[in-house]
């Protein structure tokens, strides 16, 4: 097993109270895989994406919980063990790079810099930089370019290119398509591709569960900061345990049949003070009261490799 969190809790201390951002998530993936995170904004796929590589951004505090790599806890590493790590064994590339990418200096300073950093040379780094860039269909002058000259597509595909640098055993890709026209966004997630053929595993973040669907091995939903689904895509698509899952799944359109287009009812809560039991249960059309509202369901197996958060997993409420 390449990575596996456990009970992981993440909040955000803010002047207008204490924000559960994550609360008891544990998951695991296994090297070579695909695992999507899906769900509304604010649902905790990126709050638990930082918090994996221990950079969750202040306000923010991991309050409990572990993240095994390779069998070492990640949250319990020095400063000097957790730069060996990122960057080489475990990359991150973000929903917008302009936020990774200093604008102040080139894409090839920015490239070689990073490489250095683990020991490559002056020579070597700048040799491998070029060949990466040709490998993300970028000529090479671009290494001379500061990133505010290349279009959103193309600081992305830069910061997938200084992500591809190692051959990362993890690539957490948080919303990396999100800002990107549908043609640019195909591409980028044909590297991605490329990547897990060559044997990364891909933590992947998005709000679009089509798009999960075409690319994963697994699929992750969150809601309100907690894990509540989690199985192989057939599984997900054709067989939603929690009903926040099917709502999900029904609020996508769908162009090659009349399934009507059904929006979920209401608003993810207030994570300042989220609802009692079950965190979906007020939106929930299976929400049974003095059970849903009062007792929160735990994350268990229902069928081999199929684990769901709900008291009445796939529809059926118990006798």
């Amino acid at each position: 097993m390449l990575l596996e969190v456990r009970n992981l809790s993440v909040y955000y201390y803010t002047l207008s109270g204490v924000v559960k951002g994550a609360e008891n998530v544990s998951f695991n993936m296994d090297s070579g895989e695909w695992v999507t995170f899906v769900g509304e904004s604010g649902s905790g796929k990126s709050t638990v994406a930082h918090a994996v590589m221990n950079l969750v951004p202040s306000p923010g505090k991991i309050i409990s919980g572990e993240v095994i790599f390779e069998g070492r806890n990640i949250l319990g590493l020095r400063s000097e063990d957790l730069r060996e790590i990122r960057g080489k064994d475990i990359t991150m590339i973000f929903q917008d790079p302009m936020t990774s990418l200093d604008p102040l200096r080139t894409i090839g300073d920015q490239m070689i810099e990073a490489m250095k950093v683990h020991g490559v040379s002056d020579r070597e780094a700048m040799k491998r930089a070029k060949e990466l860039l040709e490998r993300v269909n970028l000529p090479e002058d671009r290494l001379e370019y500061y990133p505010h000259q290349l279009s959103g597509g193309q600081r992305q595909r830069v910061s997938i290119a200084i992500a591809m640098a190692f051959r990362p055993k993890l690539l957490i890709a948080d919303e990396p398509t999100t800002a990107l026209d549908v043609i640019v966004q195909d591409s980028i997630m044909d590297l991605l591709d490329d990547m897990k053929a060559e044997g990364t595993s891909i933590y992947f973040v998005t709000h679009d569960i089509s798009l999960a669907v075409e690319r994963s091995d697994r699929i992750a939903v969150m809601y309100a900061g907690k894990l509540v689904e989690i199985g192989t895509v057939e599984q997900i698509v054709e067989n939603p345990l929690h009903p926040y899952t099917k709502a999900l799944i029904d609020a996508v359109p769908d162009l090659w049949s009349e399934r009507p287009v059904r929006a979920i009812p209401g608003y993810p809560p207030d994570l300042r003070e989220p609802p009692s039991g079950c965190r979906f249960h007020p939106r929930c059309p299976l929400a049974a009261e003095g059970l849903c509202d009062v007792e929160e369901p735990e994350l268990v197996e229902v069928e081999k490799w199929h684990l769901a958060a709900c008291h009445f997993p796939g529809g059926v409420k118990n006798e």
